[in-house]
């Protein structure tokens, strides 16, 4: 394991941008979020979670991938090449956890080859959370803040004036190596140091409000759950704003549009949201007409669609949606109320 002083971190970040396109929290105006560091921007590894999430490096909000020009009667194409190699430092864990989710997605057949280009250029570093807030629930989908994340090619811990460093993968160890002296070698007293940090974090989530959300209360068959009542109690709240769905590290809904430029033109992919009145609009129609449908498309899909698909919930406990949406109908919430829990909203 490898550490750095805090105070010295500015030459690791511009070392790291020698070679890679560096994202790292930056703070913008009053809000954090990812973006790409240069010299002199203000980082901030203490605010413990971005307003969104670094999804957007990885899988774009708007990604164009085909340019076209019409000359005479030829139409030329040109596929847009992605990005090159890039390095998102201090990624919480329950982030480093949504990139597999994506994964289960994007890269099982067929393979969503943009994704893919994009997910081999990326090195990701976490960083665990230190103090997590009353609105994080990650336990509940068995993700340990405290320890170095699944998915992680580099693990970071802050104890003090140190940044504690440990690479998991074979790139996060050349990337490692290929810094050289500006990483020194922990002692065994810090060894020591760092465990009982570790062990603080795992008994701070014991207290958090809400430690003891279980997604496995949910009971019943698929058919059961979706004619439940509770659905029509639900929905009522909801605003159809897409405000979940945008904050949410898991959510991959996308929609594909054509620029026309004249005589040339893009084709591009955004995000979409399945919170929308004219999601997946097709020629005859809306297949979803109603709010109630789509809300519980939405909170079907985290947690029995996909899961009856990749053995795990499209959910990874980040709290963004408990935080963020203006009517406080969260996943929280569903669960909840699928549980059996008689509370009115």
């Amino acid at each position: 394991m490898k550490k750095i002083a805090k105070d010295k971190l500015s030459l690791l970040w511009k070392k790291i941008a020698e070679n890679y396109q560096l994202f790292l929290p930056i703070t913008e105006g009053k809000v954090v979020n990812f973006s790409i560091w240069e010299e002199g921007a203000e980082v901030d590894l203490n605010t413990l979670r971005t307003v969104n999430s670094p999804k957007n490096i990885i899988f774009p909000q708007t990604e164009t991938y085909l340019k076209f020009k019409k000359e005479g009667k030829k139409l030329n194409l040109e596929v847009v090449a992605n990005k090159g190699e890039y390095v998102v430092f201090g990624v919480r864990s329950c982030d480093v956890a949504s990139f597999k989710l994506l994964d289960n997605v994007f890269l099982d057949e067929p393979i969503d080859k943009f994704y893919e280009e994009s997910r081999k250029k990326g090195l990701i570093i976490s960083q665990a959370c230190l103090n997590p807030q009353e609105t994080c629930f990650c336990n509940s989908f068995g993700i340990n803040p405290e320890l170095a994340p699944e998915g992680a090619d580099i693990s970071t811990w802050e104890l003090g004036d140190l940044l504690f460093w440990e690479a998991q993968s074979e790139k996060g160890k050349n990337l490692t190596e290929a810094l050289g002296d500006i990483l020194e070698e922990v002692i065994e007293d810090e060894q020591e140091k760092l465990n009982q940090l570790k062990t603080g974090i795992k008994d701070r989530l014991k207290d958090l409000p809400l430690a003891q959300i279980n997604p496995e209360t949910i009971g019943g068959d698929l058919k059961e759950i979706f004619d439940s009542e509770i659905w029509d109690e639900l929905h009522r709240r909801c605003l159809g704003c897409g405000m979940c769905t945008y904050v949410c590290p898991t959510c991959h809904c996308y929609d594909v549009k054509d620029y026309d430029g004249n005589k040339g033109g893009e084709r591009f992919r955004c995000w979409d949201s399945c919170m929308f009145s004219d999601f997946t609009m097709m020629a005859h129609g809306n297949p979803r007409t109603t709010q109630k449908e789509r809300v519980r498309q939405r909170f079907m899909h985290k947690l029995v669609y996909y899961t009856n698909n990749y053995k795990s919930y499209a959910c990874v406990g980040c709290g963004r949606c408990t935080e963020k949406c203006p009517v406080s109908l969260d996943i929280v919430k569903v669960i909840k109320k699928l549980g059996g829990e008689r509370n009115e909203l």
